[in-house]
C-alpha cells in the first residue's frame, strides 16, 4: 500500500482502490476497479485533483462529492449514508478531525485502512474500515459511536461504493419459495433503485447481489461492479444515479423505528458490505469465491454425499423403513444420512411440537440410538433436522412461555406455516435452546444439523425490551451457532430457510452450507444455482437428486438430468431409494461416483458460464486452478429454433494450451434425436483453449431436458 497525507492507494489481486482524504464531509473513493500499477505520491495527488468537479449554475457553491458516507452537511442532496437523531435534534452530522490509520492484515495478504472522524456538535464518532483482501474483494464497514450524554437513535448507516459512468444497466435477483434468485435487469437511469428486505431474514424474494455494468454485460464479458451484504436479517441494497454524474451502489442493515438506540458510549458496527468487480460476472464471482474459500471457517474436508429423508418419508418415522433407506444410501455411496422433521415430542405434522426439543418416546421408544447406531455402523455420518428459532403455539414450550415469542402490542403476529418465532435475544430463550441442542449433541453421535427457518418474521418485537428485535436476534443466532460449534468442534451445520430464504455470507460465516432451494426440479435449479453461485461457491450449495417426479413442480425427468444439474454442488439424494431395483441403484451409484471423481475440481476450481446466443441451451463448467482439467455440463433446456443446433464455446481455459475434448461418463454414449453420429464424440479432438473459446465445437442434438457431460483435459 502506498499512501500520503491526502491520498491512499490500496492494491491487491488486480484491484486498485484510491481514496481521496480531502473531499468535503468525509473521504471518497475516486477509483475502484482495474489495478492502476505503481503510482507515485504526486500522481496520486494529481488523481485527486483530476476528480474535482466544477461549480455549475443552479448548484451549490461547493460542488457535492460522493463520499464513503455522503452527508447533507457536505452538500449531498440525495440519500444520505447516515441518518439518525437525538429525539429530532442533531440530525445532520458534519465530521472533521479526520485520522487515517494504514495497516496490513496478515490473514490472506489483505490491505486495509481505517478512517476515523468526530463531529463535536452531534457528539458522534464515525470509523470506517476498508479492506482489500487477497482476492481483490473490497470490504467496507462503518462503526458509529455515541460520544454524547443522551441516547442517539440510528435509522440507517449504509456502505457506499462508486461505480463508473459506463455502468448503465442493473442486475439483481428476486424470487419466491421454490423459485429463489431469479434474475431481473433494467436500465440504470437517473434516480434510485431500492431493494428492501423486511422479512427478518433476507427472504426468498431478496436480491443476493446488486450489479451495475455496461449494457448487455454477461458472464463472459462486460465491465461490471457488484455488492453483497453479509447479513442474515433485514437489509437494504440500492443503486442510484444523480444528475451530478454520480453513480453508486449502497448496502446496509434495514432498521425498524427505535430498533437501534445507542446509549452514551455505545457503538454500532454495520454488517460487512462486499464489493466485487470484473470483466463479466464470472470474474466478479471468482473474487467472491476466492475470498470465501480463504476464510478460516471454510470447510476443509471433502463435502460428504448426503442422503436426506424428507422427500423420501416426510413425517413417517418408522425405524425399519428408515434403516432400509440408510442401507440403500450406503449401497450407492452416500456418506451422510440426515433424519428430517418428525422425530421430536408431539411432531406428527407441521402444526405442533416446535420448541419441544425432546425425542418423542412414542415414535422412538428407545430414543434415536437405534437409527444413529445403524447409520454409523454403515460408515455414514448421522445428521438431524432442527428448527430452533421457531415455535408452534401448540407446544408445551408455548404454553409455558408465551412471552418468549416475538410479538408487538401484546398480540401474536399472523402465523406462518402454523408457527411463530422465538426471541433469541431473550437470554432465557438463548439458554434453553443452547441446553437442549447441546444435550442432544452430547447424547448422540450427531455430526450435522440441518438448521431450518420456515417463516418470515412479522412484528418481531421483544417482550423484554418492547422494541423491534430483528437486529439483536440475528446477533444472538450467530452467537448460538458459534457456541454449539465451539462445544462440538466436528459439528457441521446447514442453513436452511424455507429452502433458500436465508442465503448470505453472514450466515455462512457461522455454518457450513446453505440449502439452495426446496425446489430440486433440475430445470428450475439451473437458474437458481447459477445466480446463487455468483456469490456462493459450489461446495457450500446443497444440490440433491430428487425422485423421477418433482415434488414441487410435478415434472418428470431422467436421472441424468436430475443428477447432472446437481453434480458440482454439495451433492446429495432426496428420494426414497429403498424400493429401487439393482439396475437403478447401480445407475444412481454411477452418478455418486462421478461426483466423487470431480468433487475436488468442482469445490476448488473456477465456476464458469458460457453466454450462448441460443437461449434454449445451457453450458456451464468448472475449471481447475491450473486450467489443466475442466468439466462442463451441456443442457438442452427447451427445443431450439436451430436444428441441428449450432456451436458451443468454452470459457475459462488457457488460450495457449491444447486440450482433448470428449463426452464424459455416465452420460456416454451419445443418444438423442440425431440421425447420425457426432464426429468429435467418435474421434477425440485436440484443440487449443483459444479455439474452444472462439470457434468452439458442434453441440450435440438432444431432446429437450436432456444433459451431457463434457470432459476437457490439457494434453
Amino acid at each position: 500500500m502506498q499512501s500520503r497525507s491526502e491520498t491512499l492507494h490500496l492494491r491487491s489481486a488486480g484491484t486498485s482502490v484510491v481514496i481521496d482524504l480531502t473531499t468535503p464531509g468525509f473521504p471518497a473513493i475516486i477509483h475502484w476497479g482495474e489495478d492502476l500499477g505503481e503510482l507515485s505520491q504526486s500522481q496520486l495527488a494529481d488523481m485527486a485533483i483530476a476528480a474535482r468537479p466544477q461549480r455549475v449554475s443552479g448548484g451549490l457553491d461547493t460542488p457535492s462529492r460522493l463520499t464513503l458516507v455522503p452527508l447533507e452537511s457536505a452538500g449531498w442532496q440525495n440519500e444520505p449514508g447516515l441518518v439518525g437523531s437525538r429525539h429530532g435534534h442533531d440530525f445532520s452530522p458534519a465530521f472533521d478531525a479526520l485520522e487515517a490509520h494504514n495497516g496490513t492484515v496478515d490473514e490472506f495478504d489483505a490491505t486495509s485502512v481505517t478512517l476515523r472522524a468526530v463531529d463535536k456538535h452531534t457528539q458522534l464518532e464515525l470509523e470506517t474500515t476498508l479492506t482489500l483482501d487477497g482476492a481483490g474483494l473490497l470490504h467496507q464497514q462503518h462503526t458509529l459511536t455515541n460520544l454524547g450524554p443522551t441516547d442517539y437513535e440510528l435509522q440507517h448507516l449504509l456502505a457506499t461504493f462508486p461505480v463508473p459512468q459506463s455502468a448503465r444497466e442493473l442486475l439483481d435477483t428476486t424470487g419466491r419459495h421454490l423459485r429463489e434468485r431469479s434474475p431481473q435487469r433494467h436500465t440504470f437511469t437517473t434516480g434510485r433503485h431500492v431493494r428492501d428486505s423486511r422479512r427478518g431474514r433476507p427472504g426468498a424474494d431478496s436480491t443476493l447481489f446488486l450489479a451495475a455494468g455496461t449494457p448487455g454485460f454477461g458472464f463472459e464479458r462486460g465491465l461490471v461492479h457488484a455488492v453483497h451484504l453479509a447479513w442474515s436479517g433485514n437489509q437494504r441494497v440500492a443503486a442510484e444515479r444523480t444528475v451530478g454524474a454520480h453513480a453508486l451502489l449502497q448496502a446496509g442493515e434495514l432498521l425498524s423505528p427505535g430498533e437501534l438506540i445507542l446509549a452514551p458510549g455505545e457503538s454500532y458496527t454495520t454488517p460487512d458490505a462486499l464489493g466485487s468487480w470484473g470483466d463479466g460476472l464470472t470474474a466478479v464471482s471468482a473474487r467472491f469465491h476466492e475470498s470465501v474459500r480463504a476464510r478460516a471457517s471454510h470447510p476443509s474436508s471433502s463435502r460428504p454425499v448426503t442422503l436426506n429423508t424428507w422427500e423420501a418419508v416426510y413425517f413417517d418415522h418408522d425405524l425399519d423403513r428408515l434403516a432400509r433407506l440408510a442401507d440403500a444410501g450406503a449401497r450407492v455411496g452416500a456418506e451422510r444420512f440426515v433424519l428430517d422433521d418428525g422425530w421430536f415430542h408431539g411432531r406428527r405434522d407441521d402444526t405442533a411440537g416446535l420448541g419441544d426439543w425432546f425425542v418423542d418416546n412414542e415414535i422412538w421408544p428407545d430414543g434415536l440410538a437405534p437409527i444413529v447406531d445403524h447409520v454409523t455402523a454403515l460408515g455414514m455420518q448421522f445428521g438431524l433436522w432442527v428448527e430452533p428459532e421457531m415455535i408452534n403455539t401448540n407446544s408445551e414450550l408455548a404454553r409455558a412461555h408465551p412471552e418468549w415469542i416475538l410479538q408487538a402490542g401484546g398480540r401474536l403476529p399472523i402465523e406462518g406455516r402454523q408457527q411463530q418465532v422465538l426471541d433469541l435475544s431473550n437470554p432465557a430463550v438463548f439458554d434453553y435452546l443452547l441446553e437442549r441442542f447441546d444435550a442432544l449433541l452430547r447424547q448422540y453421535a450427531i455430526a450435522y444439523l440441518k438448521w431450518d427457518h420456515n417463516r418470515d418474521l412479522l412484528e418481531a418485537g421483544s417482550t423484554v425490551t418492547g422494541r423491534a428485535a430483528v437486529h439483536s436476534s440475528v446477533l444472538a443466532l450467530y452467537e448460538l451457532l458459534d457456541e454449539l460449534k465451539a462445544r462440538h468442534p466436528e459439528l457441521e451445520i446447514e442453513s436452511c430457510a424455507s429452502g433458500g430464504a436465508r442465503v448470505d455470507l453472514g450466515i455462512l460465516a457461522h455454518t457450513d452450507r446453505i440449502w439452495t432451494s426446496d425446489c430440486i426440479d433440475p430445470i428450475e435449479r439451473l437458474t437458481i444455482q447459477k445466480y446463487t453461485n455468483v456469490v456462493v461457491p459450489y461446495e457450500l450449495m446443497g444440490a440433491h437428486v430428487g425422485g423421477p417426479r418433482s415434488h414441487s413442480t410435478g415434472r418428470q425427468h431422467e436421472l441424468a438430468l436430475r443428477a447432472g444439474v446437481a453434480l458440482p454442488g454439495h451433492f446429495g439424494i432426496e428420494w426414497d431409494i429403498s424400493q429401487l431395483h439393482d439396475a437403478k441403484l447401480d445407475e444412481l451409484a454411477s452418478w455418486v461416483d462421478a461426483h466423487k471423481r470431480i468433487r475436488e475440481l468442482a469445490h476448488t476450481g473456477s465456476a464458469v458460464y458460457a453466454d450462448l446466443p441460443d437461449e434454449s441451451a445451457d453450458l456451464r463448467g468448472v475449471v481447475s486452478r491450473d486450467r489443466g482439467h475442466a468439466l462442463f455440463t451441456y443442457t438442452q433446456v427447451t427445443s431450439s429454433t436451430s436444428y441441428p443446433p449450432g456451436t458451443i464455446t468454452f470459457p475459462g481455459l488457457d488460450d495457449d494450451r491444447a486440450y482433448q475434448v470428449s463426452l464424459a461418463a455416465p452420460t456416454t454414449p451419445l443418444e438423442g434425436s440425431g440421425q447420425s453420429t457426432l464426429a468429435w464424440t467418435e474421434h477425440p479432438v485436440h484443440l487449443t483453449g483459444r479455439v474452444l473459446r472462439t470457434m468452439g465445437i458442434q453441440a450435440p442434438v438432444l431432446f429437450p431436458e436432456q444433459l451431457r457431460l463434457i470432459d476437457i483435459f490439457a494434453i
